[in-house]
């Protein structure tokens, strides 16, 4: 396993292991343990073959609301032609195992570990397994929110080992982030970065702020300040935030710990029921409703 991509590989739990673990959901956060995705907790997508995946976060009313997070497993020969039924729903695939075929509107592409796709609403796309390993990716789905006088964004096909971490001011590089996208550009209404953390750093505040947060860790460990809670996680381990929970870090060694993050960004905030978390229907009346 690249120890650099941690990733699920399932199987299933002795009768000799202890019940209790980490997980837990509360009303402002929650942690799924690797040790939660198991075999029986897999699920199966229509017009996708020789493949499964864990829903790590979904939109829940009350809770998170804008995303749904998926690890694909994909076996070798597998893949699909039809991978998005939705046609509103931007992506973010991130590939953490093996090697992923991606065609995006008529071009090929090759994902590698590190690979970061950005894929607009009514993008064109399929993606296979034509390797002899088992393709394992991050693919992170919300609905776009358009806006009139913006441009969509452009399709981005990308790796993480490319690209210099950007880091924090008065950190000596010891907290940097990955950004696949510029901040400034505004026709995102999501980013995906990758947060990285050398042992013994720490974010020194209680972050609180609107942006809703998953958070996969795919390397190393640390201590995360949860709303009220201090909880250990681990890589494997996934934390998924709502709006405003207060979040703070110290990162535990020996080695950095790193994370994918996804926050939603660049938009007002909705006033009404209509909009990114619930999505204006076609042929929607609110006259008439």
């Amino acid at each position: 396993m690249n120890n650099k991509y941690y990733a699920p590989h399932g199987g299933h739990p002795g009768q000799d292991q202890l019940l209790t673990d980490r997980a837990v959901f509360t009303e402002a956060y929650a942690v799924l343990p690797k040790g939660t995705m198991r075999d029986i907790v897999t699920s199966y997508l229509p017009f996708w073959a020789a493949t499964r995946l864990w829903v790590i976060a979904r939109p829940l009313s009350g809770f998170s609301e804008t995303f749904s997070q998926y690890i694909m497993e994909v076996q070798p020969g597998g893949g699909s032609d039809r991978p998005e039924t939705d046609g509103d729903a931007e992506a973010v695939l991130f590939v953490v195992e093996g090697t992923a075929s991606l065609t995006v509107n008529g071009e090929h592409h090759s994902l590698t570990p590190g690979g970061y796709a950005y894929l607009p609403s009514g993008t064109q796309w399929t993606l296979h397994n034509r390797g002899s390993e088992v393709l394992r990716f991050h693919w992170i789905r919300k609905a776009y929110d358009a806006i009139d006088g913006l441009d969509a964004p452009d399709v981005l096909i990308l790796n993480e080992n490319d690209i210099t971490p950007a880091a924090m001011p008065e950190t000596g590089g010891k907290w940097a982030t990955t950004r696949f996208v510029d901040p400034l550009d505004l026709r995102h209404d999501m980013h995906v970065t990758i947060v990285t953390l050398q042992p013994g750093a720490v974010i020194p505040f209680l972050e609180t702020h609107v942006m809703e947060h998953g958070l996969y860790v795919l390397e190393g460990k640390a201590a995360y300040r949860l709303n009220s809670d201090w909880v250990e996680v681990e890589a494997g381990d996934f934390m998924w935030l709502r709006a405003f929970c207060p979040q703070a870090c110290y990162a535990g060694g020996p080695g950095p710990f790193r994370y994918l993050l996804y926050k939603d960004v660049n938009r007002h905030m909705a006033l009404r029921p209509t909009s990114v978390a619930y999505p204006r229907r076609k042929g929607f009346n609110l006259a008439a409703e």
